[in-house]
Order: structure tokens, then C-alpha cells, then sequence
């Protein structure tokens, strides 16, 4: 599935980042180097807290750039899902074997993971046991507090 840094997104996913480098570029990189002109005006800048600040929130935008700039080299968009056996991209219910609760998640990449949302990533165990099954299938999920058994109920 790709190489280790492919990064798996959503065209949504990727329009968001897109707007948080632009942002960051465009609007905080500049006022952040503002920050840091008027901090040194002020002076002496061994005892200068608002230049400590600014430097440290510099660091941060500079890292955070660099950070999508190389999630945005390696990205591929999750499109055109085959629904015949799960993969990044699909939507899975799922049952759980134990006790019959049934549960569904979007397997998505791990940048767009949001549990809350029943949004998981591809690299999670729940995900990754799913992976090339077929509808009707049992899996066995390997997870930190043991492994259980879950049937997949519809893949879409």
C-alpha cells in the first residue's frame, strides 16, 4: 500500500491542508516576522521575552510548513474505492463476534483520523485486520488489550 511516507487523503483532506500552508505562508510566516522586527526595536534582546516568543512561534510555522510541504510531496488521493474487499477509502460495518454490536468506520489516512467520527486509520489494527477481506468474512483484530473476532457486514 504505497511507500512509508505516502500520505492517504481525502480530496477534502488535501484541499484543508492546501488552505493551512497557504495560511501559514501568506498570513502567519509575515505577521510572525513583523513580531520579531518590532521585538528587536525594543532593545536589549538577552531579557526579551516578546523576542523569545516570536522566535519560538517562527520555529513552530517554519516546522509546520516544512511538515505539509513534504505531506503534500507524498500525497495520494483516495479515489474511485473498490467495494469488494476493504481498503482505504471504504466505509466498513462491521460485527462485532462477541456480543453482536455492530459498528461502522470510514477507513481513512492516518491524517485524517478522527475516532469521534468514526474516521480510522488505515494504520490502525482494526483497519489494518479489515484490509483485502470480503464481505461475510470473520477477522481476527490484534489490539493492545487482546485480540477479538469482527464480521464484515457491508463494505461501501
Amino acid at each position: 500500500m504505497g511507500n512509508k511516507n505516502t500520505v492517504y487523503l481525502t480530496q477534502k483532506g488535501l484541499d484543508d491542508l492546501k488552505k493551512e500552508l497557504e495560511e501559514l505562508i501568506n498570513v502567519r510566516r509575515p505577521e510572525n516576522i513583523q513580531a520579531i522586527k518590532e521585538a528587536r526595536a525594543l532593545g536589549d534582546l538577552s531579557e526579551n521575552a516578546e523576542y523569545d516568543a516570536a522566535r519560538n512561534e517562527q520555529a513552530q510555522i517554519e516546522n509546520r510548513i516544512q511538515t505539509l510541504e513534504k505531506m503534500l510531496e507524498n500525497v495520494s488521493i483516495i479515489a474511485d474505492v473498490n467495494t469488494d474487499t476493504v481498503g482505504i477509502g471504504n466505509t466498513v460495518s462491521i460485527k462485532y463476534v462477541d456480543d453482536d454490536d455492530e459498528e461502522e468506520y470510514k477507513i481513512v489516512g492516518s491524517q485524517e483520523a478522527d475516532p469521534f467520527e468514526s474516521r480510522i486509520s488505515n494504520e490502525s489494527p482494526i483497519a489494518k485486520a479489515l484490509f483485502d477481506h470480503k464481505v461475510g468474512d470473520i477477522v481476527t483484530v490484534e489490539s493492545p488489550n487482546g485480540s477479538y473476532d469482527v464480521e464484515i457486514i457491508e463494505i461501501k
